[in-house]
């Protein structure tokens, strides 16, 4: 079933603009330890995701 959007972003038309600007980012990274794969994920804006998939190790 789908998730419902925020209320929020459907009344104030600069919220769901300014919403369109962002992006899921899911890098997959490599355990040291046990050398399993674990993932992080974060919204970032859509300027910064080369600088935020540098950054994460």
């Amino acid at each position: 079933m789908a998730k419902v959007a925020k209320t929020a972003i459907k009344k104030d038309p600069k919220l769901a603009a300014e919403a369109k600007n962002y992006t899921k980012v899911i890098k997959a990274v490599r355990s040291p330890q046990t050398g399993a794969y674990t993932f992080k994920e974060n919204m970032i804006h859509k300027d910064k995701v080369k600088d935020y998939l540098a950054q994460v190790k």
